[in-house]
């Protein structure tokens, strides 16, 4: 559970894998996990985010290093998206856009369990092209399928040494959906506390759910 390093946290992941990762910008953007994928090599990536990097560090160094192939996120551009946008514009790495609440239910529905649902965002857009669409209520839906992933890496503010989680305010973000979503969840935290010493009602995410912890992120 608890591993030396954030190099030892993601030995492993294989090429091609989905990955989920956290973080809304910068905040909960597990760094130091992100560093350690690009150092372990693997390539062929689908990235899972918010976002689709910032500046040149984390996602973007990620994306920079040519290991993504495809992007799956919400907001692909922003004013320090640099390194995503030269990739997309040069056809050297793909994108599916999914507005952000679907992108929250698709990645809970993939915790849950639940094979699919209808929603409204997005119904008479070009993010509904080939998708199954129903009238319901007098309101057009279109069908949504979880998003699944082979490994997700968030970052926390603590954890005990049974993996439960507690998260630094907005830093909580995706954190909680993604590690239910994912076959292995991979988490670094600011602090790794004796079993016991976390408040029982402010534990967002028990440690059935978290796989490999890592002391380091300054959360």
């Amino acid at each position: 559970m608890i591993v030396a390093s954030a190099d030892d946290a993601v030995a492993g992941i294989a090429d091609g894998s989905t990955v989920l990762v956290g973080g809304f910008g910068r905040a909960g953007m597990p760094y130091g996990l992100i560093d350690a994928l690009i150092r372990q090599g693997a390539t062929g990536l689908t990235v899972v985010s918010n976002n689709a990097g910032n500046g040149d560090t984390g996602l973007a160094a990620l994306l920079k290093a040519g290991r993504v192939a495809k992007v799956i996120c919400s907001f692909p551009r922003q004013t320090d998206s640099y390194v995503f946008d030269q990739l997309y514009r040069a056809g050297q790495v793909e994108l599916e856009v999914v507005p952000q609440g679907t992108l929250a239910e698709r990645l809970r529905a993939a915790g849950a369990g639940i094979g699919a649902f209808f929603c409204p965002t997005g119904a008479g857009t070009l993010l509904a092209e080939g998708k199954e669409s129903r009238t319901i209520d007098g309101r057009d839906h279109v069908l949504e399928y979880p998003i699944r992933g082979d490994v997700a890496l968030i970052q926390a503010h603590r954890a005990d040494g049974m993996g439960n989680l507690v998260y630094r305010k907005t830093a909580r973000n995706f954190g909680p959906v993604m590690a239910t979503a994912a076959t292995t969840t991979i988490v670094e935290v600011g602090a790794v506390v004796e079993v016991g010493a976390l408040d029982p009602e402010a534990v967002v995410t028990p440690g059935i759910y978290v796989d490999r912890v890592v002391n380091g992120s300054p959360a």
